[in-house]
Order: C-alpha cells, then structure tokens, then sequence
C-alpha cells in the first residue's frame, strides 16, 4: 500500500467507523487520557486502512453492539477492534508492521536466501508473534520437508512421471508465498525501513 493508498485508507476508516461510534455517543475509555485517546484512533485509522467499505460498516456495526465500560457507554479496546477486524477481513501480509520487519531483520534475509521464508511466512500468518528459537528449529524442518518433497517430484519426472495436480497446487502456493516474501522484503526496502 503506497502513501496515498494509505491516506485515502486512513479517511476510510474514519468515514466508516470512527465517526458512526462517535454519533452513538461512545465516549473515550476512562482510562485512557484524550492524547491517548486520539492516539488511540489514530492507530486504528493507520492500520485497518487496508479494509473495505463494506468490512468497515460490519465493524462498526460489531464495535457498536459491544461497546466498553461499566454503562456500556465507551469505545471498545483497540486490542477488541483489532480482533474484530481480523476476523472479518485477514490484513494483507504486506500491511503488516510484524511481517514487514521479520522480512527486513536479517532473520527474513537468511530465509529468503536459504528457501524456507514461505514456511515462515506461514508461520507469521499463524501466529502474529515474532518466531523465537524453537519456532525457527520447526520453521527450517517443515521448509526442509518441503524441499525433499519437491526433490522427489523432480526426481519422478526425471524418470518420466508426470506431476499430479496436488503437485502443481503445492509447487504454485510455494512459489507464490515466496514471491510474497519478497515483495515484502521489497516493500520494506523501498521505504527505507531496511
């Protein structure tokens, strides 16, 4: 998503959920100072930019059935918000600020250049957590799998075997993850966030 995509995402958000609560009344989170509060609406504007209208109204009309606070009178947590949003529309990986980091730490470089960033993109998709020791140890195994596995397919059609479509279908989604990565590692790289 370039700078204006963003903005004109940003507006979206806003237009379509932000300003709805605010008619309902919904006051800030007591806890929460008005910088805080603001702040607060800003993030949500930043990163649910990547929704539709359509995926905004259903969270609006979700936040506005839920509402926080003893009275039920107050915006709903922006950890809930979020939450809400994933379900109803998946964030695109490149939208992500933890997959756009992975991708640029040297972690994400090696697994580009070593041929396990699908899985660890895979990973990232399922866990929204940055990968620790372990993860990474079952990351490069399930990667090393795959590539035994492609190796047999070359080695079948080496002998004159042709390629089932399950082994089409697994070829094409692992390319296709690996483009991904590095159109995210690109991404990041562009923006000098590298």
């Amino acid at each position: 998503m370039d700078a204006k995509e963003q903005a004109t995402g940003e507006a979206r958000v806003r237009r379509l959920l932000i300003d709805p609560l605010v008619r309902l009344r919904l006051a800030k989170p007591t806890k929460l100072t008005v910088a805080q509060f603001d702040a607060m609406i800003a993030d949500l504007c930043g990163k649910l930019a990547y929704m539709t209208d359509l995926n905004l109204q259903v969270l609006a009309e979700q936040a506005a059935s839920m509402p926080a606070g003893k009275s039920q009178d107050q915006f709903p947590i922006t950890a809930k918000i979020f939450q809400w949003a994933a379900a109803i529309q998946t964030p695109p990986d490149d939208a992500s600020p933890l997959f756009r980091a992975v991708f640029a730490h040297a972690l994400g470089k090696a697994a580009l250049a070593e041929g396990w960033a699908p899985e660890l993109l895979g990973y990232l998709r399922r866990s929204r957590v940055w990968p620790r020791e372990y993860d990474l140890k079952q990351i490069r195994s399930k990667a090393e799998d795959a590539r035994r596995q492609l190796m047999r397919q070359d080695e079948h059609v080496g002998r004159g075997g042709v390629l089932t479509e399950a082994d089409w279908s697994f070829r094409n989604a692992r390319r296709q993850a690996q483009d991904k990565c590095q159109r995210i590692a690109a991404l990041v790289a562009e923006a000098g966030q590298a």
